[in-house]
């Protein structure tokens, strides 16, 4: 395997729910190296997390511009090979930007900027650098959904006709949950969330989840967004009807404010000889159906010899033995990992399946776009191609 990639952090610092998940991933596999780090803006707190951490004291930045001046100065052995961009939306795009720019990859919380106008400027950021960049759609990197996506792709269930995908959380579902956490407190307010709230922190993670399982693209959408508690600035609730680009429809429900609610992301894929129904919080199970057949119930597990080979390499543990949401997001860590590694050695990259880029990126936010303006025109029919073609 070689030494480790060598992995600095901007954000996720104490108090910060989503950088422990990404430190949890990154080291699960042993191929990456936390060695420097902007834990927070405030100076005190990013020092305090970086010494939690072991790191350096001399590798833990005050402003992410300093941290990759400074790694870029070191010997290409010893420096960041790549950034880890765990922050609030609104840093997003600079931070993406300024590593890039400074010669590091990225690999970035979604979505990949505040709104479409960015994440295009974004796009040529990434073009222009030659360096790697990814994005965190977690939900993708389940090797379930994978298999699901594989059995779509080869036909076995003939041509698909209807999908619908529910993304329903209750996190946020009163007045005063909005200033109840750090993570509730900036997603909810339009100058660090961006131009949606709830369908751009969510509703993208369904978007993608459909194209990931279809192979196909949203190509035009019909929506209807609103902030259902008092005051509140950006969408807490929303629900779209959706054309994909071979013809067949579906429904897409994104939700915070359903009281009793955890994460339960959900899609089922309707086509002409059976459908296929996953949901995030049994994230082991597949549901199968088929015309006259008994229902099927394909589980994870890395000695399921019935799934394919590269989704039981996904796995990490026989069948029986529940893997979750670090273990996912450490797939994406994993993939990116060998992708660096590639780099480093001037190897072809091999396409990862589970790692989103920057083109994801780009129709996420035309997504959320298209919604927002459906919304606002009474919830007429919006074509997205325009903003990624």
């Amino acid at each position: 395997m070689g030494k480790k990639i060598r992995m600095g952090m901007v954000g996720g610092g104490e108090g910060a729910f989503i950088g422990a998940i990404h430190r949890m991933a990154a080291s699960l596999d042993g191929e990456i190296e936390l060695v420097a780090g902007c834990f927070s803006s405030n100076p005190e707190r990013g020092r305090s997390s970086g010494e939690k951490l072991g790191l350096n004291p001399e590798r833990v930045y005050q402003s992410y511009e300093q941290m990759f001046l400074e790694e870029s100065q070191r010997a290409v052995d010893e420096r960041i090979e790549f950034v880890s961009v765990v922050t609030p939306n609104d840093l997003h795009l600079p931070v993406s930007i300024a590593a890039l720019r400074e010669g590091f990859h990225v690999l970035s919380d979604k979505p990949a900027a505040s709104t479409l106008e960015e994440t295009l400027a974004l796009k040529n950021e990434v073009v222009r650098s030659g360096h790697l960049y990814g994005l965190t759609h977690t939900y993708a990197a389940y090797p379930l959904v994978t298999q699901a996506r594989a059995i779509l792709a080869r036909g076995e269930l003939g041509q698909v006709r209807r999908v619908t995908v529910a993304y329903p959380q209750g996190w946020l579902a009163l007045a005063g949950d909005s200033s109840g956490s750090k993570q509730a407190s900036w997603r909810t307010d339009p100058t660090r969330s961006g131009e949606s709230g709830c369908f751009a922190d969510i509703g993208t993670h369904a978007h993608h989840l459909v194209e990931f399982f279809t192979g196909q693209r949203i190509s035009e959408v019909c929506a209807d967004l609103q902030s259902v508690v008092d005051k509140r600035a950006l969408d807490d609730d929303g629900a779209a009807l959706f054309k994909l680009d071979q013809g067949a429809r579906g429904t897409l429900t994104a939700s915070q404010v359903c009281g009793g609610e955890g994460n339960n992301l959900n899609i089922s894929v309707y086509c002409e000889h059976g459908s296929l129904f996953w949901e995030q919080e049994s994230p082991n199970q597949l549901q199968l159906k088929r015309r006259g057949q008994p229902v099927a119930f394909l589980k994870a597990g890395a000695d399921c010899e019935y799934l394919d080979d590269d989704v039981r390499a996904l796995c990490r543990t026989p069948q029986g033995h529940p893997e979750g949401y670090i273990e996912a997001f450490a797939n994406i860590y994993r993939d990116f990992a060998a992708q660096v590694r590639c780099r480093r050695q001037e190897l072809p990259i091999k396409n990862s399946s589970v790692v989103g880029n920057i083109d994801a990126g780009v129709r996420a936010m035309a997504f959320v776009r298209g919604a927002l303006e459906s919304s606002r025109a009474n919830s007429s029919w919006v074509s997205l191609a325009p903003y990624w073609e």
